[in-house]
Parts: structure tokens; sequence; C-alpha cells
């Protein structure tokens, strides 16, 4: 059985699909693989197998166990149609906007057609993959996956991201073996809801930051240059020796708020060269479904100004598929963006040959969206069941055995996993050719990817990537001719569907994280020039301290307001207490802890006892 992790944020984090709690059953076709996608926001695993059939019957007939993903708002409909159609509904899937069921064999047809209804799949009983997981006989492998995109012909060249620092916002990164050599990550800001924690300091909790790390330029401590050469056995990522710098801005149960993001993505942007700092790639596999056009839209205005400094900004297209008609979302924010390199994800179809290779049934395309994000993926990437670093007892490493690839890998799926690939792809190019622009690199390596038989260029853009022509290629004297973002937006819109909540409160309009209230224009000019983070402060608050200490950003203080019918008490964090609920030792007193802690780079205790953070899941879904 094929099991895949995916992560989701978009309307969150990119990320696959479900199944009995947020996993999904995958069935090969000719054409295209069906995942219940849980588009960007919680890191969701997704597995493959046949329907799972059970022997109850309705009025005679058999009953099939499925996983329904329903649009935003239309869960409701969806379970009635169920229900009408003879069927029941089992556990609902928030994470996924989608629930599980019972239907009737020959009410599926009917189910997929209802309005609001976006997949039916298959749901079926998953296994753990087996103990003695061997990568030589894994298509997916990262020794495969690095042979037919050509990073190990970059390698053969001498080019392995050596000097080229790419930051990654996400959930934090794990040192794992791997990610655990001295020197390999650097610990930026911590601006999640989890930074006054100090036992989860530079800990990922949740799983997905870690798995992305690994996929752009993990390496084993015995791996040994030339990469090539070593055994399918020493895992390398696509740019093994590219330094991870590392913004965490989400939770054990995904939850982050864009203003976090924009922050993040500013402090990269202030401190892209900082004494002994190179940041050329920043991976953002995170987007929402923004309302509002890229070039009002405060998160793709960040972005813009991250990709004006010089920084490749590579975002997932997100986990939505091939849909038409009105209504359609179309790429992910800030991937919808047209400077921004928005990646979708490809499928090799379970073989090492290319000319099969898929574009991933999950992966978001241009097909009907409305006018404001009617961008094409830029080309896709290997993003359909990888092999990635395990972050052991994290969220996802807890709630989904069923992923695990023996004792030290993950298997993962989603257009998160595709920015991945495509920002160690990028590491290697700026090595190569360090005098690049944004621009020029994405043209590129979009110019040399591979058109895919049967899928058209809303679906894969330019096509499959391919670094190998890469090589001894003139890079173009190209500049991008797109209508530059402004900024002026409003917050609330770039959230689209996605919000975190405290204690039945969400955090809405335009306020940032501390309640503070966000000006669209005057924050843009504060980006625009450089000057959004002044010392510690962003927006009229602190959030973490100002200096380096050996290789983390010192300080992690908060203060501030909250927002509106919340209550931060006294405004800020105070000692080891947030809100009422307290930091009790290792223990979080509220509905999300389960007396549980984090032990060096493992989780000690026995698990989360949810999915969200003060009781409150995260909405809709953001990783991808």
């Amino acid at each position: 059985m094929d099991n895949a992790m995916s992560v989701a944020l978009r309307r969150g984090w990119g990320a696959d699909v479900a199944l009995a709690r947020s996993w999904g059953a995958r069935r090969r076709q000719a054409t295209a693989m069906r995942f219940t996608a849980g588009v960007i926001a919680a890191l969701v695993v997704v597995a493959t197998g046949g329907v799972a059939r059970s022997a109850a019957a309705a009025m005679g007939e058999l009953k099939v166990s499925v996983i329904v993903r329903t649009f935003s708002g239309a869960g409701p409909q969806a379970e009635r149609a169920v229900t009408e159609l003879g069927g029941t509904v089992g556990m609902r899937l928030g994470i996924i906007d989608g629930f599980s069921a019972s239907v009737p064999k020959s009410a599926l047809p009917t189910l997929q057609t209802t309005p609001g209804v976006v997949s039916v799949t298959p749901n079926a009983h998953l296994r753990p993959e087996t103990s003695n997981y061997d990568p030589s006989g894994d298509v997916n492998s990262m020794d495969s996956t690095t042979k037919y995109t050509g990073a190990q012909d970059y390698w053969r060249a001498g080019y392995t991201g050596q000097g080229v620092d790419v930051a990654i916002i996400d959930s934090g990164i794990s040192p794992v073996d791997g990610l655990s050599a001295p020197g390999k990550v650097i610990y930026g800001p911590d601006l999640s809801l989890e930074s006054q924690a100090l036992n989860l300091t530079n800990l990922d909790t949740y799983g997905h930051g870690t798995f992305m790390a690994g996929l752009i330029s993990g390496r084993d401590n015995e791996a040994q240059a030339p990469y090539q050469n070593d055994p399918p056995s020493q895992y390398r990522g696509m740019a093994p020796d590219a330094r991870l710098v590392s913004i965490k801005v989400a939770t054990a149960g995904g939850g982050t708020d864009v203003s976090q993001i924009i922050a993040a993505i500013d402090w990269v942007v202030q401190h892209a060269h900082d004494p002994g700092l190179n940041i050329r790639v920043l991976n953002l596999s995170y987007g929402t479904n923004s309302t509002q056009s890229y070039t009002l839209d405060p998160l793709a205005y960040a972005a813009e100004v991250a990709w004006r400094s010089g920084i490749v900004v590579v975002a997932s297209a997100g986990n939505t598929g091939y849909q038409r008609g009105a209504g359609a979302p179309g790429l992910a924010d800030p991937a919808y963006d047209p400077f921004i390199m928005g990646v979708g994800a490809s499928d090799s179809m379970g073989t090492s040959a290319q000319w099969d290779d898929n574009v991933s049934s999950f992966s978001a395309s241009s097909a009907g969206c409305q006018w404001f994000t009617c961008k094409k993926p830029d080309f896709v990437a290997p993003g359909a069941h990888l092999q990635g670093l395990r972050d052991p007892n994290s969220y996802v490493d807890v709630n989904h055995p069923e992923g695990l690839l023996g004792d030290r890998y993950f298997r993962g799926s989603g257009t998160s996993q595709a920015a991945a690939i495509a920002s160690g792809a990028v590491a290697l190019v700026l090595q190569k050719y360090p005098s690049l622009t944004p621009d020029q690199v994405k043209q590129f390596i979009a110019s040399w990817s591979a058109k895919l038989a049967g899928f058209d260029a809303d679906a894969q853009g330019a096509g499959e990537l391919r670094l190998t022509p890469t090589l001894t290629k003139q890079p173009p004297n190209y500049v991008a001719k797109f209508t530059p973002a402004a900024g002026t937006g409003l917050l609330e819109l770039a959230r689209g569907t996605d919000h975190i909540s405290r204690d039945g409160v969400v955090l809405q309009g335009e306020r940032d994280i501390f309640g503070q209230p966000f000006g669209s224009g005057a924050m843009a000019l504060l980006e625009a020039a450089g000057s959004s983070w002044s010392g510690g402060d962003w927006n009229g608050s602190s959030w973490s301290g100002s200096s380096w200490s050996g290789s983390s950003w010192s300080g992690s203080s908060w203060s501030g307001g909250s927002w509106s019918g919340s209550s931060w008490r006294g405004s800020s964090w105070s000692g080891s207490s947030w809100s009422g609920s307290s930091w009790s030792g290792s223990s979080w007193s509220g509905a999300s802890w389960s007396g549980s802690s984090w032990s060096g780079s493992s989780w000690s205790g026995s698990s989360w006892s949810g999915s969200s953070w003060s009781g409150n899941s995260w909405s809709s879904f953001s990783w991808s």
C-alpha cells in the first residue's frame, strides 16, 4: 500500500487529503489519481489503496465507505444529500472541509455531481509502511527524485547549493537526522503562538516544516561528496549543501494568521544579507484563498517585496485540483501573483520513466478561475508520495502512523512538497548562476520544463521541472512585465476563509495577531523601505529579540494587544501564562496539550489531545 503524508495550509499549507480522520484512499487510474486534497492547511496524510467495503447493506445494496470533500460552507448540504441517498454520515473532517460517509454504491455518481461537492473518494483501511523501508526500490525516494529531476547532474558538475541560504516560513525545523549537522539550520525568530514555551524552542511540533526542509536540502551526516555516488540509503535533498533559515509561524495544529506570514516575509527581506547570511530563496508552502486581486493583496505584496529584493519566492499552487466553472478557486495566494514562482505538483505514476508522468489530480490550476486569480502554475515539480524526513512524535507523526516509512521517513504528497523540490532546484541554479535575478531564474527553469502529454497549460504551466538542460544553456536576459502589487487591500480578504480563533473568538478584520490595527497602505510603505521591522518590533508590537546568538535569533518576548473579545490577559504573555491557561512546566492546561512535552528533538509524552490550539481548530485549509 502506498501512503502519502500530505500537508495543507490553502486555503493554508500545501497538502493532500484525508481518510478516516484526514486520510484518503487513492485509486490508480489511467489518466490521473484522485485525492481528497486537504488544500494548504494542516499536515494531512493521504494513502493509497482500494475501496474498503463493508458487509452492511442498505435496502439490500452494498455500501461503500468514502471521503466527501466540499467547498467551504457546503458541508451541511452535502451531508443531507448523503442521507437522502440512503447513506450515513460519519466523522467530520474540518481540516479538509469534508466528512466520511457510507453510501450505496449506485448513489456515488449522484453524490459526485451534487452542488458543493468537490470530490468523493474511497476510504480505506490503512497500515504502516514496512519497517525495513528500502529507498533503492522506491521510485519516489529522494534518491530517485534527485536523479530524474536532474539534481544529481548538478551535483556531478559540482553544484550542491553551497553558499545559498533558503528561508523556510513554516512550522519550524526539528533537528532530526539529516538536519542536525552543525550550521545546517539557522533559527530565525519564532513568530508562532508556541514561542513562549521554552521547551519547544527550535522544534517543529507539527511536522510540516521538517518534512519540507528535508526535501530542500536534507543531508545525512554520513553522506559524502560527490553525493551522486552515495548509496540510496543516504538521505540527500535537492540541494544537500544549501543552508536553511527557519522562521517558525505555525503551531502543532498548523494554525497561523496571515499577519504572522507577512511579518515573517518582512523579517526575511530585512535580514537576508545580515553578516554571514545569503538568503536567495524563500520557500512558502502556504497560501490562502484570498478574495482580492494580487495587486491589492497585502500577502502578495509582501512576497513581491521579497522578489524585488532579489529573493526567489517559491509558493505552493494549492491543492484544490483542476476545477472549471464559476467560483473555481485558481491558485493560492501568493502563488497567484504573476511575479511569484507558483509551483504545482506532478506524479511519477510509480515508474522511473518520465514519459508517463501526470499532473497530480490535487494540484491547483487556472481552469475556470476568476479574473484576479487566473494565473497558471509556472511549472510543476514532483509532489506525490515523496520520501521525507520524519519528525518523531510531532502532531502528524503521532496521529498518522500510516505514513511511516521505517523509523526515519514519512510519505508525503501535496503542492507543499512540489514547492520544496522547486526551492532546492532554485538553490542549485543560483549556485551556478549567482547573478541571476528572480525573474531570470523563473523564466530559465520554466523554459526548459517538459510538457506532460494529456494535460493543458492551465494544469501544468510550462511543464514538469527538468534541471539537466539548464546546465548547458544560457540563462535569458528577462524582465517580467506585470503590474506590480500595491498592497493596499484588506488583511481580512487576504485571509479568505482561513481564520484562527481563541476561546471561540475569531481573529478577523484589519487586526494582526496581537489585535493591533493593520493599515495596509502604511505597512506597504514600510515594507518598500525595508523598515517594517524595527529591532524586534513589527506593527507596534514586540515579537522577538533583535540580535543573533550563536545560530539563533535571541529573545522570544511577545507583547501587544488582544483581538476584541479574547482574553490576552494583560495584553501580553506574562511569565508562563497566556490568557489564563498556563504553561505549567511542560504542559498546557487548556484543551490542546495533553500533559506531554518535547525532550530534545522528540515528543516524549503520548500525544496531543486534539488537532487544535486552545480547543479551537484551524478552519478550512491553509498549509499545502
